[in-house]
């Protein structure tokens, strides 16, 4: 997901997040994700898959730089409001349901969450990601830090967090970030001030 327009994200089922959608003109700002440019921008581009893709900005950064992405999102309405932004061939909007669906397209050298939403009920979904990397790929996990989460009336323990993705990783993987940092914008009505980055990359 990008940047926050309206409230906390309190959907997961895809007709919940169509109406979501259809709701407003826009849920999410045009802006990419802060720690996207800062985590990426030294990699060599290949093959991308962005994660709760959303209206598509990260996915549409990554295409600027050189990557093919392959962008899904449970909300078929957020897929053909994406298309509709920017249809270029190096961008594949998909639609899919990583609770019941497999990762469409692995392996990647490239896949980033912002914002994904894993409850712990579908902590699969983290190993589907996990195992979606190709040799000398790299993963890239962004969530807001657990004080904005819980500032909003959630609990950060209901979800998969990035440092969980550490626990499910082998020998053939190297921890390149593992930090919380200022956002540099406040997002969520001001309470997410702070991010949890999780960078890893797995041995070619």
């Amino acid at each position: 997901m990008s940047e926050h327009e309206h409230g906390p994200v309190t959907t997961h089922s895809a007709d919940e997040w169509d109406a979501r959608y259809r709701d407003t003109d826009r849920l999410w700002t045009a802006h990419v994700n802060p720690a996207l440019p800062v985590e990426v921008s030294d990699l060599r581009p290949g093959r991308a898959l962005e994660v709760g893709s959303g209206e598509g900005a990260d996915a549409r950064w990554l295409a600027d730089a050189g990557w093919t992405v392959t962008a899904v999102d449970i909300s078929q309405v957020a897929i053909d409001r994406a298309r509709e932004i920017d249809g270029r061939p190096e961008i594949s909007w998909t639609r899919a349901d990583l609770t019941v669906d497999e990762v469409p397209g692995a392996p990647y050298d490239l896949i980033t969450a912002h914002y994904f939403p894993i409850p712990t009920e579908h902590a699969a979904v983290a190993r589907k990601l996990v195992d979606a990397v190709a040799p000398g790929g790299t993963l890239l996990v962004v969530a807001h830090a657990p004080e904005g989460v819980r500032a909003h009336g959630f609990d950060p323990d209901d979800y998969v967090q990035p440092t969980d993705f550490l626990g499910l990783l082998g020998d053939d993987w190297t921890v390149v970030t593992d930090e919380t940092r200022d956002r540099g914008r406040p997002a969520g009505g001001g309470h997410h001030i702070e991010d949890v980055v999780v960078r890893v990359q797995r041995a070619g």
